[in-house]
């Protein structure tokens, strides 16, 4: 099992560095993709409680959600609110008597499946305005860090420490971890969680030396050890939604990892933290911000 597990690990991590090169549509599509399948993930797990949420308008409300966080940002926010709305409309019009948890369950899936997520379609647009293919793509010419736009580059950093977060506290927890961490996740050990961190933090403070960030040497560790904890809590909340639902795994797509939730679980809670410590907190330091 750990080999397929690497094995699909790793073609998951050639196909989004593909998705973070590429940008543009290319980005925002395959993204979508990915969310579509989340979400079906997440109403598949509130089914198991019996909950019946609005699973078309949740996902047809999300896709257009993520389109608008491409195509302009700041109304990404405004269509959440319209999102809901829309939602709460269709539940509370239903034959069948709706509940508090069918609400609470659709806004989840747009919230956690949906919004959230959009951050990282923002983020790689962020600063990018450099495109040689079409659908506003691009493929780098000259493979020298400052010759690649800035949100790819810190968008496949922040990547980078989940996945030094996830190898991490994995490779410890199996080998040494011997320390539960919680009862929501009994495989979890507090060994495997530190190294985890601890991984994030050494990626995260690299990329802040190599694209010399103001005050590197405090943001950068900063950044991983943001990255290393909200990642954590991200694969926690999953795993608690797993054991309400009563299943081991959110679905069987990858091998050896289970579900998409289960392989991008990490990234959820890390995307808005990530866009909001890079594009707000790196710029008001003192010192040379590349972004400038």
């Amino acid at each position: 099992m750990p080999w397929i597990r690497i094995a699909s690990g790793g073609v998951a991590i050639a196909i989004a560095l593909l998705m973070i090169i590429l940008g543009g549509w290319y980005f925002t599509i395959a993204f979508g993709i990915i969310v579509y399948l989340g979400q079906l993930e997440v109403f598949a797990l509130t089914k198991a409680k019996g909950i019946n949420a609005a699973v078309k308008t949740t996902l047809i409300v999300s896709q257009v959600l993520l389109m608008s966080a491409h195509i302009a940002p700041p109304l990404t926010d405004a269509i959440l609110s319209l999102a809901g709305t829309c939602i709460c409309f269709y539940v509370l019009f239903q034959p069948k008597f709706a509940t508090i948890a069918d609400v609470a369950a659709s806004i989840l899936g747009l919230f956690y499946g949906g919004y959230l997520p959009s951050y990282w379609i923002r983020l790689r647009d962020w600063g990018s305005d450099l495109t040689n293919l079409p659908l506003g793509g691009y493929w780098p010419t000259d493979w020298h860090l400052e010759s690649l736009p800035i949100g790819l580059v810190h968008t496949f950093l922040a990547f980078a420490c989940i996945w030094a977060a996830d190898i991490g506290a994995y490779v410890a927890g199996r080998t040494f971890g011997r320390t539960p961490l919680t009862n929501i996740s009994p495989k979890k050990t507090v060994e495997g969680a530190f190294c985890g961190i601890i991984g994030s933090l050494f990626v995260g403070c690299t990329g802040a030396w190599l694209m010399q960030w103001p005050l590197w040497w405090i943001t950068g560790p900063a950044f991983g050890t943001m990255i290393g904890v909200s990642s954590l809590l991200g694969d926690l909340t999953e795993s608690l939604m797993k054991r309400d639902a009563g299943v081991k795994d959110s679905g069987t797509l990858i091998p050896g990892h289970g579900g998409i939730l289960d392989r991008t679980d990490s990234y959820v809670f890390t995307a808005p933290l990530v866009f909001y410590f890079i594009t707000m907190l790196l710029p008001s330091l003192p010192g040379v911000w590349p972004g400038s």
